[in-house]
């Protein structure tokens, strides 16, 4: 992940509706949550919610899908764990047992499992 990718994810999460909702969809896995529900959830009013479901979009951090007369969205885990690995890449700097705990949810991320 580059820099400017990187800003922008994290620009995205700097709030907290879409960080709210950004994390319900992690919980929700790779199933996601349809859009009515995450706005029930973290009471959000749905246009509100729609405009920050759209920049965690525009950011990759999420994806969407039609079903029937639901947008379902789910959260990209792709994108959150080259996230993950871009802001850690460099925090051991020759002392590992720093990052191994770190190492270890960026390998849970990775097989869509984030907790």
């Amino acid at each position: 992940m580059k820099s400017k990718q990187a800003i922008s994810a994290l620009s995205a999460l700097a709030h907290d509706g879409r960080l709210a909702a950004f994390r319900l969809l992690v919980k929700a896995g790779p199933s996601g949550m349809a859009a009515g529900e995450i706005a029930q959830r973290i009471k959000m009013p749905p246009s509100t919610l729609s405009t920050n479901l759209l920049l965690l979009s525009t950011a990759r951090l999420v994806t969407s899908r039609r079903e029937g007369r639901s947008i379902i969205y789910t959260a990209d885990f792709d994108t959150t764990g080259n996230l993950l690995s871009f802001l850690i890449e460099d925090c051991c700097n020759g002392s590992p047992e720093v990052c191994a705990p770190l190492a270890g949810v960026l390998e849970t991320c990775s097989s869509g499992k984030c907790r």
